[in-house]
Parts: structure tokens; C-alpha cells; sequence
């Protein structure tokens, strides 16, 4: 099972959103500053013409308020809707938190770069997340697990972490992974607390105890700023070369589609170029990131 990638599909006019039903919301997080919003098409022909590659983006857009880009947390295998997890920040996501079930907004997309699902064919792969940053990995790893595609990959190894249990994400989907005999799964908070029974530690920390093997491996890296920094040494020691590593960057971005300019960072625009990056492609661009 292939996801047809963004090149690939007939695109209408790039600025033109697709009308969806929310479905339904999810509070994700004991301080709600967090929700996910599973979406479906009012038209059958948008659902079919909206075929995406786990790792793409798009933008939500209500109307009087804007428009905002979200990574895509649903996976292509998850049929009748899209799911987006969004963090409470400014106009339009506080809008957007303030809506119902039955409420009506669009979507446009999907855009930019998915993760480069051939190249994991036969490898194993290893997933790094931290905080709210793990929307376009829950979408690679439920695709990856998905019956017609498990045999596809090799080991799958998840580290997540959170700065304590109450801001962890997809807490069934968690469960439901800790619960396979297919997948390692790694879950971890930067503070414990009564009745949390996972690991308590940084991420990077984590991620050098479990010392997942670079050996036909790629390393998928989504989180502040602050983990990647502290993670990336780690990875290097465990013998990850920098075409081994794999980062999604969604912040900076507007349009969407390359025409506002807000995103470019020397030759890369990071909506059309990515925001799936090697290390190795990163590191022949600005410092910024």
C-alpha cells in the first residue's frame, strides 16, 4: 500500500481550501491546551482528491480568522477522515479550540514533503519525539504498522517523552503499541508522578539507554528545539551518520506553497523543500536550524 505522493495527484488551485466537517474533538492533554480534531469531507470527490504521504502538512483555515499550517497526524490507512492535533497559541487556534463537533472549516493541502517512506523499506526505524511535536510520527508509525504494510519495514523503536504523563498525546494509540509484540515502544516524562508507571528521564537520555542500533537504520527526530539540540550527539555516538537522520520542520511557515517567502532559509524554502530534511541537508543551510 503506496501513498500517492504530492506530486502525483490532481491539484486544483493551490489556494483553495476543501470544506470539512469537524467530526470530532478530542482534549488531549490535562491542561487542555491541546486537541485533536478529526475531520471529514463534506464532498466524496475531496476525500478522494486529498491523498497524502505520512509527513505533510496542511493548512486550516476559518473563515475571518486565518489560516494556520498543522502537520497531518493521521495515517493515509486511516480511511474516512484527517486528523489534526492542535496547540492553543494564537487567534486562529484559539478559534479553532472554541468550535464544536458539527462545525464547518476548511482544509488546504496537503503540502510539502512526506518522509521518504521507500527509503525505510527493509530498514529499521527508530522515532524520537518530544511534546506536542509528535503529530507527523503518529502518522508514519500507524501507517507502518498497518497490516498490508508491517512486513514492509523492520524493527520499529518509538521514544517519546513529555514533560510529565498529563501532556502525552494518543494515550490509547500509546497503549495500543505498548500492547504489540511489533514495536518498541519507550515512553517517558522529564518528572514523575503517583500512578505513572513509565520511565522518568529526558529524551536524549533515553534515547542513549535504549541505544537503538544504527545498523540499517534511519532516525526520525520531531520536538522543541531544546531535545533535538541535546539528541543529536547522542545519535552521532550511537553511530547515526548525518544521512541517517531525519527531522520534520514545520515552524515559519505561512502559505504553504512558497509564494510568501517566510519560510526561506538560503536556497530551501521549508513548505516546497520539506519540512522532511536529512541531517545532512540541514546542515548546508543557516544555523537557524
Amino acid at each position: 500500500m503506496n501513498p500517492v505522493g504530492e506530486g502525483e495527484m490532481e491539484r486544483k488551485n493551490p489556494y483553495l481550501p476543501y470544506p470539512v466537517r469537524i467530526d470530532k474533538i478530542t482534549v488531549e492533554t490535562d491542561d487542555r491546551s491541546l486537541k485533536s480534531f478529526r475531520l471529514v469531507f463534506l464532498k466524496e470527490e475531496d476525500e478522494k482528491a486529498f491523498r497524502y504521504t505520512p509527513g505533510q502538512f496542511a493548512e486550516l483555515s476559518l473563515a475571518g480568522k486565518g489560516e494556520i499550517p498543522i502537520g497531518i497526524a493521521s495515517s493515509p490507512t486511516e480511511k474516512g477522515h484527517l486528523l489534526f492535533t492542535v496547540n492553543k497559541a494564537g487567534v486562529v487556534t484559539t478559534a479553532l479550540h472554541e468550535m464544536s463537533e458539527g462545525d464547518v472549516i476548511g482544509v488546504r493541502g496537503p503540502l510539502g514533503k512526506g518522509f521518504p517512506l521507500d527509503k525505510f523499506e527493509g530498514k529499521n526505524v527508530v522515532f524520537i519525539g518530544g511534546g506536542f511535536a509528535f503529530t507527523t510520527l503518529r502518522s508514519t508509525i500507524q501507517y507502518m504498522l498497518h497490516p498490508e504494510n508491517r512486513a514492509r519495514f523492520g524493527q520499529i523503536t518509538v521514544i517519546y517523552g513529555a514533560r510529565r504523563p498529563g501532556l502525552l498525546l494518543y494515550k490509547e494509540t500509546l497503549k495500543e503499541w505498548q500492547e504489540r509484540d511489533d514495536i518498541s515502544t519507550h515512553f517517558t516524562v522529564d518528572a514523575g508522578e503517583e500512578g505513572w508507571t513509565g520511565l522518568v528521564g529526558f529524551v536524549p537520555a533515553v534515547t542513549e539507554q535504549v541505544a537503538p542500533s544504527s545498523k540499517d537504520a534511519y532516525a526520525i527526530v520531531c520536538g522543541p528545539p531544546i531535545m533535538i539540540k541535546f539528541t543529536m550527539p547522542v545519535l552521532t555516538k550511537l553511530g547515526f551518520t548525518p544521512e541517517q537522520i531525519i527531522m520534520s520542520l514545520e515552524n515559519r511557515m505561512k502559505c504553504g506553497i512558497g509564494i510568501c517567502g517566510k519560510c526561506n532559509t538560503g536556497p530551501k524554502y521549508v513548505c516546497k523543500d520539506g519540512p522532511v530534511f536529512t541531517l545532512a541537508e540541514l546542515n548546508q543551510i543557516p544555523a537557524e536550524y
